[in-house]
């Protein structure tokens, strides 16, 4: 495909604040949005009792399946739910919002529209921007993991069936993705009455076991907990490693704060989400130790005998959804990425007409299907992919810990005595999380950590190669006033408009010193335009854009976006009436600058890089279906440059 460096280097951060707006956000009654956010939010961290306590106790670093350690990791487990999942996410983080929106980019926006020109600031975008790559090797990996586990319920109840397993996942994994660009709207709105009534199950059926043995429920007391790590410090700390399947998700409560709101993802996870888990991991718990035979599954094994199929069906259903809501999220966070500087452009397509986070894009999917079907084929089991799981979250939410110490001391102002005990809790208990499951790196763990490090070093590169090209770009260029009076006057004017694609608000885009040197001539009106993109979600209509006279005929404009938004240049010029007469596309022609790169030995960049950066450029989707250009009406001049 045809690449344009210079419209590759045109959508850059502004770190301007943009006035915000109406952000999109659906509205409705907060029970009705609450159920909702169960289909969306919680169907990672819902899937979890699949196989967390199971791996706990039959995993890589088994436990003995005694009182001591059943009761300790129950209590394990609830307490890091209250402190990781609602105090840390639900209570305070999810407090640091921009204009509504959550995650870790978002998050990055925020901080960098409030706080600049500090020395570690570089620093924290590129924590923030691994905890991003990390993103990607969870939502690889949750989708094989929860249909797997689910599916796995197949052998559990008929052992003959095993061998149907790895196929069915891999067919459900394939449709799946096929159905992705049609659309998720219609499904969607199944996801949370079906997760309503999976949730509801398993605190039914946890209930159920506890009723048999009421004594567990004093397993939530944390000095069961501690207990188990006086009594056997080394194996409760490799426990620890499966232990956080009983949280991953938790970061999707912030990631997807921004289709539900605060209140209605809080009243889910309270409400809904929370007890049930805590009963179904109590059931459990009261399974094991009444029969420990049922380790093999004691999340299928609680079902009495005429209910396991059915208990199978509502599973598969909830895996399912769980993986669609991490595919969604994989679209939304790079469309962000894109619009932020730290992705090439791609093909992104929107499933509907009402809702603008709904999209599709193509390469994505499909790279993630490969990806996912690979990983299913290469471990076979859910036990085999959990030990692959914990290290990306984990990774992410120790990432998390730091972005919320800048909002807690520099955007918030929080007194130390309050701010450092909390961040030192949640410093020690991820920063522990994330040490046992480094044990797990051989057995596993090495495939996100080597997913997150490629990503990173894609996002960094092609972040550090726009800013070379640009700077590359800048030296000499001709001030706009300059060129307007002597171009006036050397060149022939023909009847028009000439939309000039330009990267920054400076100078004189390549692309018009082509032209003229080329053609010779100009057209009577001259628009020289950036496309901005805010440190926020979404811009004020009213604020989109900005235009100023240079005389002559020429034109200053910039169009602002927020990183959620489409960039759709001709709809934002056809509602401008302060350009001089109104936009005709059918009399307007857009010029684009494509450069050729040629990597070379100046200083920026290691060549390996500069080749790399070049190959992601020139396999970009094309500037003109990016900004939504009418496909007869685009030149394209081009030139070679060296970074």
């Amino acid at each position: 495909m045809s690449s344009s460096a210079e419209q590759t280097a045109a959508v850059h951060p502004d770190p301007a604040k943009a006035p915000g707006g109406d952000h999109g956000h659906h509205r409705g009654g907060v029970v009705k949005l609450a159920v909702g956010a169960i289909g969306v939010v919680f169907g990672d961290i819902g899937t979890s009792p699949l196989y967390a306590m199971r791996d706990t106790f039959a995993g890589h670093h088994p436990l003995p399946l005694d009182r001591l350690h059943v009761f300790g990791i129950v209590s394990l487990m609830f307490w890091s739910m209250m402190i990781i999942v609602t105090l840390k996410y639900v209570t305070i983080i999810m407090r640091a919002d921009n204009k509504g929106e959550g995650g870790s980019l978002a998050l990055l926006a925020l901080i960098n529209q409030n706080i600049s020109g500090k020395a570690w600031t570089s620093g924290i975008v590129l924590l923030g921007v691994f905890a991003t790559s990390l993103f990607y090797g969870d939502s690889m990996i949750t989708p094989a993991v929860s249909v797997l586990g689910a599916i796995e319920g197949l052998a559990i109840y008929e052992p003959g069936l095993e061998r149907l397993v790895v196929p069915l996942v891999v067919a459900i994994l394939v449709f799946l993705f096929f159905i992705q660009s049609r659309g998720t709207a219609k499904v969607a709105s199944l996801f949370g009455p079906v997760m309503l009534v999976y949730f509801g199950v398993i605190a039914v059926l946890g209930a159920t076991s506890i009723m048999q043995m009421p004594e567990v429920i004093w397993a939530l007391s944390p000095h069961n907990a501690a207990a188990m790590f006086i009594n056997d410090p080394l194996k409760g700390f490799l426990a620890m490693g499966s232990a956080v399947l009983a949280v991953t998700g938790a970061e999707a409560l912030y990631a997807d704060m921004g289709h539900f709101g605060r209140p209605p993802i809080r009243v889910s996870w309270l409400v809904f989400v929370l007890p049930a888990l805590v009963l179904n991991y109590l059931g459990q718990a009261s399974l094991l130790i009444r029969n420990p035979a049922a380790l093999e599954s004691p999340f299928y094994f609680l079902a009495p005998q005429w209910f396991q199929w059915p208990l199978l069906i509502i599973a598969s259903m909830a895996a399912i959804i769980a993986s669609q809501a991490v595919i969604s999220g994989a679209f939304s966070v790079t469309q962000q990425a894109i619009q932020l500087g730290f992705m090439p452009r791609m093909t992104i397509k929107h499933t509907s007409e009402h809702a603008a986070g709904q999209i599709f894009i193509p390469v994505l999917n499909w790279g993630l299907m490969i990806a996912v079907i690979i990983l299913v084929l290469v471990f076979q089991r859910s036990s085999n992919l959990t030990a692959a799981y914990g290290i990306a979250v984990t990774g992410a939410m120790l990432i998390d810990n730091f972005l919320l110490a800048v909002v807690l001391f520099h955007m918030w102002k929080w007194k130390p005595w309050l701010s450092i005990p909390v961040l030192a809790l949640f410093f020690v208990l991820d920063g522990a999380y994330l040490s046992a499951n480094f044990t797990k790196i051989p057995d596993g763990g090495w495939v996100p950590l080597a997913m997150g490090l490629a990503i990173f070093t894609l996002l960094t590169t092609w972040s550090r190669g726009r800013q070379l090209m640009r700077q590359n770009m800048a030296e000499g260029t001709i001030p706009i006033e300059v060129f307007a009076k002597s171009a006036h006057s050397s060149a022939a004017r023909v009847p028009g408009t000439a939309v000039f694609m330009a990267s920054t608000n400076i100078g004189v885009p390549s692309a018009l010193l082509h032209n003229i040197k080329h053609n010779k001539v100009l057209h009577e009106r001259v628009v020289i335009l950036t496309v901005a993109i805010q440190d926020v979600p979404y811009v004020d209509a009213s604020e989109r854009c900005s235009i100023k006279d240079m005389g002559n005929g020429f034109y200053r404009m910039t169009l602002r976006y927020g990183f959620l938004e489409e960039t759709d240049v001709p709809a934002a010029l056809i509602r401008t009436d302060t350009c001089g007469e109104p936009f005709d596309m059918m009399k307007t022609s857009f010029f684009l600058s494509r450069q050729t790169l040629i990597a070379s030995s100046k200083p920026g960049m290691a060549l390996w890089r500069e080749k790399l950066f070049a190959w992601m450029l020139r396999n970009a989707a094309s500037a003109m279906e990016f900004f939504r250009l009418p496909t007869n009406r685009v030149v394209e001049l081009g030139s070679q440059l060296e970074i």
